[in-house]
Formats: C-alpha cells, sequence, structure tokens
C-alpha cells in the first residue's frame, strides 16, 4: 500500500473529529499516529500486532490505521460499561497512550471527554464532577483512586464506577486492561462517528488560578475552525511531530496534542513526565515546538549557563553570530528582504555556529517555536532570535479554543506582541483596555450543573476576556495583564505586573519574579534565583558555592550574589516609570512549581496562593 505525504486538505465546514480519524486511517494508514517511550503499553489486554515492541530509540508507535483500531475497541470497551452519547467522562492521568486513545475513543461514542488536572485538590474533583454529571472517571493508578473513591459515596455527585489504568492499583474498581477483553460486537462500528459539528467535543475546565474552575464547553465546529484557522498562518511540513507534554486538560495541548493532529494527521510523540522534555526534544529533534513562557525562560538559562564556560574564541564567534540573527530577524520582522550580503552571512553563520549549539539541544530543525499562556519577556525572545529561533507569541484562552492571535513568519510578527487575529476570530479593545473578541471560534459558554450551557457574550456576540492589551495600527496585539491582576496602588496608579516581573527576569540570575502593591504606596517583589543558571554564574564569578542540596539558599545569601541582584533590581526600575519601580525585594532560593501548588499545570502562577504563602515576607518589606 502506497504511503501518502501531502497535508491533508482544508476540512469543509460540517467535518468532524471522527471523520477525519477514519480519513487518516484509510489514506495514511502506515503513517505514525502516536509514539510513546517503553516500557509501557496501550493498557489493553491482547493487543495483538499493535504493540510491535520499541525501535532502537526506545519508542513504540501506533499508525493512524492501528489508532482507528485501538479506538474501535476502546469504544466498544467504554459502551458496554454504559457509556452512551452525550454523557460525560472524567479522564485524570499522565499524557500516556491511555489517555490519548480513550479520548478518541470517547469522541468516537459521542461521548465527552473531560480532562481534569493532576494537581487538583480535592475540592476542585469534587466541583468538576458535581458540575459535569459525569458517570465514570478513568484515572491513572492509586494515587488517584484516592482521590475519587470518596466522590462514589456523595449523593449529588453521579459517579459510580471508576476506570483503572495502572495494573495491580485497581483495589476493586474496574480495570483498564478489560475494555478490550470481549469481542467488538458484530456491526457496532456501524453505531460509531455520528458526531454532528455542533456536538460538544470537550469540556475544558479553567485551571481555577482564582475562584472554581469553569468547565467551558467546545463543539467539534469550534475546534475544527481554528484547526483551519492555524493552518492559514503555519509553515510546517507534511506529517509534523510533535512533543506533547502540558497536561490534556490544558487547551493548548488539547489542540497541540489531540486535535491538530488528527487534523494534520501529524504524529504526536508523549512525554508522560514534563521534566524530561528536554531530553525528549533532544531525541526528536522536532520542526515544531510550542512551550509556554517559563519553559522558554529556563531553556534560556540553561543555555547561558553554558556559554561563559566556553573558550573566549568560541564565545566570540557565538556572539557574532547571534548579532547576525538578530540583524536578519530584524529586516524580517520589519517585512524587508534582507540584503544579499546579510543573507549569505546569516547562512554562513547558522550553517557554521548556530546549528551546531542547537543540535545539542534537538533545537536544529524547528521551522516553527511558538509560546502562549502569559506574557513573553522581550528579553527572552530577542536571545533566541540571536539563535535563528523566532518564538511566535501568540493569545487566547480556553474560551476561544486557544489561539486567537498570533504572530506568523507567513503573515507577519513583531517580537514582543501576541501577533494578529487568525481568520477565525475579531478582536477589539474597549475603552478601559480590556480585550474582547467574537467568532467561530468563540466557544459556546460555560456547563451548568442541569447539563445545560450558559452563554456568556454579549448581543452582538463580543466576549470580554480579562485581559488588558492595545491593538496598534497594523493590527497587532500587545498584551498588558490580565485585568483582575492589575495592580492599583494607594495613589491610584494602575500598575502591570507582568510588566515589572518580565523587566526583572532579564538577569540570569532571577529565574520568577512576583510584584506586589495593591492598595500600597510603592511596590515590593520576591525574586527566585534561577536553579541553572546561578550556580552558573557563581562558577563564572569565582563565587564559592555548596554543592550539597543547600547550594541555592547559600548562594541567595552570598554578598556577591545579593550585590549583584541588587545591580539587576536598580537595571529594571531605570527602564520602568517611579510607579512601577520595585523599593524592596526578598530574594528566595526555592522555586516555585505546579507540586509545590504555587504554578498551575500550564505553569502560570497563582498569584494569590504566594501572597498568603508569603504573607509574613511581604508584610515585612513595608516595615520601617
Amino acid at each position: 500500500m502506497a504511503v501518502t505525504t501531502e497535508l491533508p486538505a482544508r476540512p469543509p465546514a460540517e467535518q468532524t473529529l471522527p471523520l477525519l480519524l477514519e480519513r487518516n486511517a484509510r489514506l495514511y494508514a502506515r503513517l505514525p499516529a502516536l509514539s510513546w517511550q517503553a516500557p509501557g503499553g496501550t493498557g489493553l489486554d491482547d493487543t495483538g500486532p499493535y504493540d510491535t515492541g520499541p525501535d532502537e530509540n526506545g519508542w513504540v508507535t501506533l499508525t493512524w490505521a492501528q489508532a482507528r483500531d485501538h479506538t474501535t475497541r476502546l469504544a466498544a470497551g467504554y459502551a458496554a460499561l454504559g457509556v452512551g452519547r452525550g454523557d460525560h467522562v472524567l479522564l485524570m492521568m499522565a499524557n500516556r497512550p491511555e489517555h490519548w486513545l480513550s479520548d478518541l475513543a470517547l469522541v468516537r461514542l459521542g461521548a465527552v471527554p473531560v480532562t481534569v488536572y493532576g494537581t487538583s485538590a480535592p475540592e476542585q474533583v469534587a466541583h468538576i464532577a458535581r458540575n459535569c454529571r459525569a458517570r465514570v472517571a478513568v484515572v491513572e493508578g492509586s494515587a488517584q483512586v484516592a482521590l475519587w473513591e470518596p466522590l462514589l459515596a456523595e449523593g449529588d455527585v453521579p459517579l459510580d464506577r471508576i476506570v483503572v489504568v495502572e495494573a495491580g492499583e485497581e483495589g476493586g474498581h474496574f480495570p483498564y486492561a478489560a475494555l478490550g477483553r470481549e469481542p467488538v460486537p458484530e456491526r457496532f462500528e456501524k453505531t460509531l462517528d455520528a458526531a454532528r459539528p455542533e456536538d460538544p467535543l470537550t469540556v475544558v475546565y479553567t485551571s481555577g488560578t482564582t475562584g472554581e474552575p469553569k468547565g467551558v464547553v467546545l463543539n467539534h465546529r469550534h475546534v475544527l475552525a481554528n484547526a483551519s484557522a492555524l493552518d492559514e498562518v503555519v509553515e510546517l511540513p507534511p506529517h509534523v511531530e510533535h512533543i506533547c507534554y502540558l497536561p490534556f486538560a490544558h487547551i493548548a495541548e488539547r489542540m497541540l496534542g489531540i486535535y491538530l493532529p488528527v487534523h494534520r494527521a501529524s504524529h504526536v510523540h508523549l512525554c508522560a513526565d514534563p521534566t524530561g522534555v528536554a531530553g525528549i526534544v533532544r531525541k526528536v529533534r522536532p520542526a515544531q515546538f510550542f512551550g509556554v513562557p517559563r519553559v522558554w525562560e529556563k531553556l534560556a538559562a540553561a543555555v547561558r549557563a553554558v556559554l561563559p564556560l566556553l573558550p573566549a574564541e568560541q564565545q566570540a564567534a557565538i556572539e557574532e553570530a547571534t548579532r547576525v540573527a538578530r540583524e536578519h530577524v530584524g529586516y524580517r520582522e520589519r517585512g524587508e528582504r534582507p540584503p544579499a550580503a546579510l543573507e549569505e552571512a546569516y547562512a554562513r553563520q547558522r550553517a557554521e555556529v548556530l546549528l551546531p549549539l542547537l543540535a545539542a539541544g534537538g533545537l536544529d530543525r524547528i521551522s516553527w517555536a511558538a509560546s502562549a499562556s502569559a506574557p513573553m519577556s522581550i528579553e527572552v525572545v530577542r536571545f533566541w532570535a540571536g539563535f535563528g529561533i523566532v518564538i511566535m507569541d501568540a493569545w487566547g484562552l480556553t474560551e476561544t479554543t486557544g489561539v486567537a492571535t498570533t504572530n506568523s513568519p507567513r503573515t507577519g510578527f513583531r517580537l514582543g506582541s501576541v501577533g494578529r487575529p487568525v481568520s477565525s476570530v475579531e478582536v477589539r479593545v474597549a475603552g478601559d483596555g480590556e480585550i474582547e473578541v467574537r467568532g467561530s471560534t468563540v466557544f459556546s459558554g460555560y456547563l451548568r450543573e442541569d447539563g445545560t450551557v450558559g452563554p456568556v457574550v454579549d448581543e452582538e456576540g463580543w466576549l470580554r476576556t480579562g485581559d488588558i492589551g492595545r491593538l496598534d495600527d497594523d493590527g497587532y496585539l500587545w498584551l498588558t495583564d490580565r485585568k483582575k491582576e492589575m495592580i492599583v496602588t494607594s495613589t491610584g496608579k494602575n500598575v502591570s505586573p507582568a510588566l515589572v516581573e518580565n523587566a526583572l527576569k532579564e538577569h540570569p540570575l532571577i529565574g520568577q519574579a512576583l510584584v506586589h502593591g495593591d492598595n500600597r504606596s510603592y511596590l515590593v517583589a520576591l525574586l527566585v534565583l534561577d536553579a541553572e543558571a546561578a550556580p552558573a554564574w557563581a562558577e563564572a564569578h569565582g563565587v564559592d558555592k555548596d554543592s550539597g542540596p543547600g547550594a541555592l539558599t547559600s548562594l541567595a545569601a552570598h554578598p556577591v550574589v545579593r550585590e549583584e541582584v541588587d545591580r539587576a533590581v536598580a537595571a529594571a526600575n531605570a527602564r520602568l516609570n517611579r510607579t512601577e519601580q520595585v523599593k524592596r525585594y526578598r530574594l528566595l532560593a526555592e522555586e516555585w512549581g505546579p507540586a509545590t501548588g504555587e504554578l498551575t499545570p500550564s505553569l502560570k502562577m497563582k498569584r494569590r496562593v504566594i501572597r498568603d504563602k508569603y504573607a509574613v515576607a511581604l508584610g515585612e518589606l513595608y516595615e520601617d
């Protein structure tokens, strides 16, 4: 059978995700759909020819034909449990094949998969289960069972079945492996793939940085309209690979890791542990890579930590190469063709200097680098531009099915902006600076507990996003901050904390920052030493440091490090107006993360959590 390598045509308006999966199984049967690192399987018994074993790099792969067959068997198993059209099914597990395949199997049944963040608190889990009225939850292992099991006895929660993926951890609940034990009933496949474009495809719960999570209802039409709009502005090779490491509970990974791969017939590489994404990037060498700002910041910090340790001659060569690359990007940013001499110089520097450096991190094949989720530091963007990687910053919400505006090498970009609206939406800025959006990818509404959907757009279809920004004369959107996160000082001045925090993080020693000052006369900050950059900086500057677990704490107290951080804060203040300047700060050595509660699973700061955790320290910064 011949293998087609052409990119799938843009789907018609009445297309659905199951029909695209069937198309992939027919036209791209032998092309890879899903890969994961051994050990591990699909979780089903008697997988027969589908588990072919790992390749020489340790990857197990399913083709699109095999993915279709697996999801057929899974759909039959879920149907036998009583899951039917319109039913919500809760999923809580890492980015593993059982999650990806179950998601598609449920959609083929006409059911609605709802992924829950693995870091959700018990009260959030209970709220989501109550809100979406699901009877079945599919969880990874005993740790998740302990979280969901108490809900079986809750009178106002319909949950009555828990399916457990990890063998031996079922604890009396239904084993995932049993979903595929029975033969697929005759004629069962004829009942599949009957979803309509207006049917719900998923419910994505907001991460709950403030308040209870809200269930955003997205249908097939929303998702495929967004996929088509994105394809108009990206430049990717056919059947491109994607490294899937963000939680499937996040709209970005739902689009990038499930929906766009089905739409494009591309190849997903699962990364169950996000901390291992750098290693997988080195193995896969992807042509596209999406990272939230914190990921790009950490990658930049890792590169910066290495550069001072190189021989002086090599450092000079890198400095010249990055200068040429930034000049080349500058012409492209202005929409101008770089002069022939610059093109030649850039091609030479890229081949001889930049690509070998990027290859060490697996980034040498990148043709599309993107970011979203929070304002990106312009310093980080310019750093990567010096290596020939232009991060196409984008903006959107769960409520806009992900990307609403984006930079693009095809239609234009402005470093520091979040680009121009994609074709599926209109964007405007209200008088108070709040960004509003409407269009075919704006969600149906929030899920109510009675199963209905409550729309939130106004009578003209405009959605108030809660983000503050401005549109320039060329239609590029420049993001300021979340409206509810703006600081209002005691003198009535409005301050964007993200703007100040990004200025502070321009110094490599400062990995994370939180600015505080609501109803106060001046701003203070919590600064966190960068775990990768600080030890390298200390070594390069001859600072003695401990090598044990308390090394960062020792560095945070070292006078030379404190003096350098003082200079970093002063340098940031010099670029800010008086109201935005930080008067005092506290330097911390423990990095914030999802596991310790300060960040969401998508690495956005939980400001209220951080302020509560460090309330005493913040109060002390205002003491005379």
